[in-house]
């Protein structure tokens, strides 16, 4: 009896011990981005995408977006349509109303609604970060006048902006599209910049800076932004997903590039050729499941990026 109730509180203490190591485990594994699993799922699914532009490319005949060498309606490997006809390798994902090889179009359509995306966010981020550490940092006329732009123009619904703008100038290249959407996706990061910026400019680090003589650019770009970068990797992925969500609407709605296949695209083309009616599945659910592959991918990203940079959104 003595025995058993010595190795009793040893027996107790090890578990302890190894919970507790446990949750040391865990928690090198938030503070390691390359070890949060939100954010691995998320950065995969991405890269498959981007893999999927850049490999298919080379192991794909990507030629077919643009001529229809197949049998119109076909449907994917195995599947049978409403002619009776078999699915085959030669085209595994089917064919749209035209021929056309429905994966050429997601090898070269699926990279191309990413590359607005990330390129829309980009230029709208850049604008975000100038115009927030200039009004956070300087004060004075000049936040009022940032802070009232971007009040006025989160008021403004950009799609039907864009609408009407697409369709008074018709065709445009997918980088212009970028361009358009971009102008509406700067507010968001302006406001969270400036706000961390208010807070930051009374700060220790700050006022010494300021005593030793650097200059404001010096203090807003070289002490103030590295702290800033978990927020803007945030807020840049963020604006990934509503500039993709912004592009594919307008897709939708028959405007943006006519030439150029991107995921949108191809989903109009589905619904005004009578997809839904034909029971052609696979021309417009393929694509919207890759979109959502897509949309889980960046917000998996920024769930795994938030639990980085914030402990408090750690469980342990």
């Amino acid at each position: 009896m003595t025995d058993e109730n010595a190795t009793k509180p040893e027996t107790a203490e090890a578990d302890v011990k190894g919970l507790t190591r446990a949750q040391i485990r865990r928690m090198k594994r938030f503070d390691n981005p390359w070890q949060n699993p939100k954010l691995i799922w998320g950065l995969s699914m991405l890269l498959g995408i981007i893999a999927l532009g850049v490999v298919g490319r080379m192991l794909w005949d990507t030629d077919m977006v643009f001529t229809g060498s197949g049998i119109p309606r076909q449907g994917p490997v195995g599947v049978e349509n409403l002619r009776g006809q078999v699915g085959t390798w030669a085209h595994p994902l089917g064919t749209d109303v035209t021929g056309k090889d429905i994966l050429a179009l997601l090898i070269v359509g699926a990279p191309n609604s990413l590359y607005v995306g990330m390129l829309a966010s980009l230029i709208g981020m850049s604008i975000g970060i100038f115009l927030g550490f200039s009004a956070g940092f300087i004060r004075g006329r000049l936040d009022d006048v940032i802070r009232v732009g971007s009040d006025v123009m989160i008021t403004i619904p950009p799609l039907l902006i864009l609408v009407v703008f697409q369709a008074a100038y018709g065709d445009i290249s997918l980088t212009v599209m970028a361009i358009l959407i971009a102008c509406f996706v700067w507010q968001s990061p302006t406001r969270l910049i400036r706000a961390q910026v208010l807070s930051m400019r009374e700060s220790g680090y700050v006022q010494m800076a300021r005593l030793s003589g650097a200059s404001t650019w010096h203090i807003m770009f070289r002490e103030m932004l590295p702290n800033l970068v978990p927020y803007l990797f945030g807020s840049f992925i963020a604006n990934v997903t509503t500039s993709i969500v912004t592009a594919v609407g307008l897709e939708v709605l028959g405007l943006g590039p006519q030439r150029v296949p991107t995921l949108g695209r191809v989903i109009y083309d589905a619904i005004n050729s009578g997809a839904l009616i034909q029971n052609l599945w696979w021309w417009w659910g393929i694509p919207t499941l890759l979109l959502a592959v897509m949309f889980i991918g960046l917000l998996l990203v920024n769930l795994g990026l938030d639990e980085v940079s914030n402990p408090r959104l750690r469980r342990l």
